[in-house]
């Protein structure tokens, strides 16, 4: 199936696409997550800088001595997971998430954004 993306809107897409997990393979591909706001605009959620991978060394809490390698440890930064405006221009597909009807009825909009901004959409579903 490869990597997504999720996207959440806000913004009134109408039944299957208003306030549910919807995902994408149109923009990064790679597992993240983005937001349209209730006036269309799309963010990205961060969570850069909000943990550290560190080596661990001999006498660390966590450190295997029966591990030659990676013995290493994320830790909290104190930092917390950011939404960042993301200027995307591009035709984007969407599907739900989840759909437990048959696939063929499996409901797709293709939105269109233009420096972040949602421009318009288009229901796409049995095409």
């Amino acid at each position: 199936m490869g990597l997504y993306d999720e996207i959440r809107s806000s913004y009134d897409l109408g039944e299957h696409f208003t306030d549910v997990e919807m995902q994408t393979k149109d923009i990064a591909c790679a597992m993240c997550r983005y937001w349209i706001s209730p006036d269309g605009c799309l963010y990205e959620m961060t969570y850069k800088e909000t943990h550290d991978f560190v080596e661990l060394k001999e006498g660390d809490e966590g450190y295997d001595d029966k591990i030659s390698l990676f013995n290493f440890k994320w830790i909290p930064t104190g930092k917390h997971g950011k939404v960042e405006p993301c200027y995307l221009t591009n035709y984007v597909d969407v599907y739900p998430a989840r759909w437990n009807q048959s696939w063929e009825s499996w409901p797709r909009l293709k939105l269109h954004f233009k420096l972040g901004k949602l421009q318009d959409y288009e229901d796409i579903t049995g095409r």
